[in-house]
């Protein structure tokens, strides 16, 4: 079978400065309803939108079939 994935970049800022279980629980539980199912969280550092270097955050990858 099939399967499509969907990598959603979380950077600190965007996550309240730390790293937020609330604030993840809820980006997890709004992929779900739409039929993801959680893959991978990996840390990394994630690029700006602008200016050099990046910032600490996640990278949440999702899988459902396609």
């Amino acid at each position: 079978m099939p399967y499509q994935y969907k990598v959603v970049e979380l950077r600190e800022k965007w996550l309240g400065g730390k790293m937020s279980g609330d604030k993840l629980e809820r980006v997890l539980n709004e992929h779900a309803a739409e039929g993801w199912q959680l893959k991978a969280i990996t840390g990394a550092d994630v690029r700006g939108r602008m200016g050099p270097g990046g910032v600490e955050g996640l990278l949440v990858t999702f899988e459902r079939p396609a």
